[in-house]
């Protein structure tokens, strides 16, 4: 997950805490319902997860050169660009590139790795359970 949606909605989260703590007054209460809102906020983000692999694996089917490769070639991109920072921030080349613009290479970079082999990996992990789940039931 990004940090920015951990952020965005720990924050939320943050806030509701505070609202049950002023609304519901029973210790017991005040966790069943704190539970439940962590319960919903994991929920959610796994559909949104399910939602994204839904999305690549519809690229993956398509026709078009372009959506089954547009993943691999913006990693690609960026890793090419991080290097040339590399090489820029070494003083090979004397050039200065402000810091936003390092900032939001960072980000970006980060996501997509982080999307794209942690994407990766949990696919495979289900299709590995799910391929075992079908030869346990058949057993």
């Amino acid at each position: 997950m990004p940090a920015w949606v951990g952020k965005v909605f720990g924050g939320l989260l943050g806030k509701a805490d505070s609202i049950i703590d002023e609304v519901v007054t029973s210790k017991e209460e005040k966790l069943t319902l704190k539970n439940a809102m962590q319960k919903m906020l994991l929920d959610s983000e796994a559909t949104v997860q399910e939602n994204v692999t839904e999305r690549w694996k519809s690229d993956m089917n398509s026709d078009s050169w372009l959506s089954k490769n547009v993943r691999p070639l913006v990693l690609m991109f960026l890793v090419v660009c991080t290097m040339i920072l590399v090489f820029i921030d070494a003083g090979v080349i004397d050039f200065k590139v402000e810091e936003r613009w390092i900032n939001l290479l960072e980000i970006t970079l980060l996501t997509v790795i982080g999307a794209y082999f942690g994407g990766r990996s949990i696919e495979k992990v289900r299709d590995t359970n799910a391929k075992h789940s079908k030869t346990n039931k058949k057993d």
